[in-house]
């Protein structure tokens, strides 16, 4: 017997087989575990201004250049490599991820893609978005 976990996810509605399992074949109870590298999630605070959205990512031991931020809609996605010591080691405690990581947040709001600012300093990711404000269309009469 296998048990198998669910996990949720914020940007999927409900509950869902993690991608790592897949059934061999439909209706068997046969199941395969995908062997890909593992994409963990760097802790990331989202909070809001009167006139942005402020995303805070805690990535230390990174450079500027090895982020890579993109925005389709709503979704912002902050992806990169944080590469592991070389040194032979044998661990005792391990807590600190190295490896690719991605971190998907998706918006309360609209923001502005030209309006985005973002820096890197003292391990942390700094990303402030403009919102998206409506913009006031002014009538004019004419004779």
């Amino acid at each position: 017997m296998i048990d198998v976990l669910l996990k949720s996810d914020p940007l999927r509605p409900g509950w869902y087989l993690s991608e790592e399992v897949q059934p061999l074949s439909p209706g068997t109870n046969r199941w395969r575990l995908n062997a890909r590298s593992h994409v963990w999630r760097p802790p990331t605070d989202v909070y809001e201004t009167e006139d942005a959205i402020i995303v805070r990512v805690e990535i230390a031991g990174m450079q500027e250049e090895d982020f890579s931020i993109s925005l389709a809609g709503r979704l912002l996605s902050i992806r990169g490599i944080r590469p592991d010591q070389p040194e032979r080691r044998a661990y005792h405690q391990m807590e600190i991820f190295f490896g690719e990581f991605l971190s998907e947040i998706e918006l309360p709001c609209a923001v502005l893609a030209e309006g985005i600012s973002a820096e890197y300093r003292s391990g942390f990711l700094r990303l402030v978005l403009l919102k998206d404000r409506p913009k006031k269309i002014q009538v004019v009469e004419t004779l």
